[in-house]
Order: structure tokens, then sequence, then C-alpha cells
């Protein structure tokens, strides 16, 4: 019997959650990535394959102020700038694709985000 390991899991969890969800051009599927340091969204069509905007808390480590914020306050405004991109291309409703991870902490809060920034997920 072959062992399942925790990157399969992973890989599994991850397909059957895509699966269920695509996007389009006018509600595209934002796809969450997090590292230990960092936290990438994307706005993706799944139609055409392309694309339509990404935010990362790499562009806010700048300033030594901003170095100082924790974690979730990033992902919060990383939520904020892909909502405020979003919209700007006329964007309304989107669909969440938190990968494999659990929805709480940063993954939530940048769900928090783009709720603030005015998109209906």
């Amino acid at each position: 019997m072959k062992k399942i390991n925790s990157i399969d899991k992973k890989i599994r969890k991850k397909k059957s959650i895509r699966a269920k969800i695509s996007g389009t051009l006018t509600k595209p599927r934002i796809s969450v990535f997090r590292s230990n340091r960092y936290i990438y969204a994307q706005a993706i069509d799944d139609e055409q394959k392309v694309t339509l905007a990404s935010a990362n808390s790499l562009d806010f480590k700048k300033t030594k102020k901003d170095a100082e914020t924790k974690k979730t306050e990033e992902a919060k405004r990383v939520g904020l700038k892909l909502a405020e991109i979003l919209k700007s291309k006329g964007v309304k409703k989107a669909v969440f694709d938190r990968n494999y991870y659990i929805y709480h902490g940063r993954v939530r809060f940048l769900a928090e985000g783009l709720r603030e920034g005015g998109l209906i997920i």
C-alpha cells in the first residue's frame, strides 16, 4: 500500500476544490497563494486562460513603517488593492479560490479586504 504524503494530500484537496469552481471575464476566479512571508492573489479568467489582475504583499515591504505591519494586515491590504484594480476594470463579482488553505488567518483577511473593496464574493 502506497503511503500518502502531505504534498499528495494538498494536490488532492486543490483538485477537488478547483473541480467545483471556475472564473469568467465578468466573474473571475481569485486564486490565493500563501508563503511563509508573503501572500499573493490573482484574478483569473478560466475561459480565456488569462490573468486579469494580480496583487501581492511584496509591494508593501518598501518602507520601514510597512515592514512592521502584521501579515494579516498585509493580506487585507492586498485584498483591497486587488479589489481596486478589478473595480477599475468593471468587475463586480468574483469567485474565491482558497486553494488547499483553510479559510482563516491571512486567507480570511484577504477575502475580507476584497469585500471591503467592493467585490461580491
